[in-house]
């Protein structure tokens, strides 16, 4: 009864964190999955979107995190090609 009583509370922790906008210094470590260490670095060097309201407590807001995850993606090869193919036909080689 306990356990299941404490996987029941451990989901609805999950359930409550996934639809949160605004995230603590903790939360917003465990969402990227950084040290606290390094996410301080990032903060100090503002190299990550965040906000201090009252100039102690860092805040984060999941999507600017997310956009932040996402900036500099890594092309396949497949999507090089195509880049490739593009640009040699709007360049064409001049004799």
């Amino acid at each position: 009864m306990e356990k299941t009583l404490e996987m029941r509370v451990e989901e609805l922790e999950r359930t409550l964190f996934q639809t949160k906008n605004v995230l603590s210094f903790e939360e917003a470590s465990a969402f990227l999955n950084l040290s606290k260490s390094y996410l301080y670095k990032l903060t100090a060097g503002n190299l990550i979107p965040h906000y201090k309201p009252q100039g102690k407590m860092l805040y984060f807001e999941r999507t600017e995190l997310e956009a932040w995850l996402r900036q500099n993606p890594v092309k396949t090869k497949e999507q090089i090609k195509q880049e490739a193919q593009a640009y040699t036909m709007n360049h064409p080689l001049k004799k």
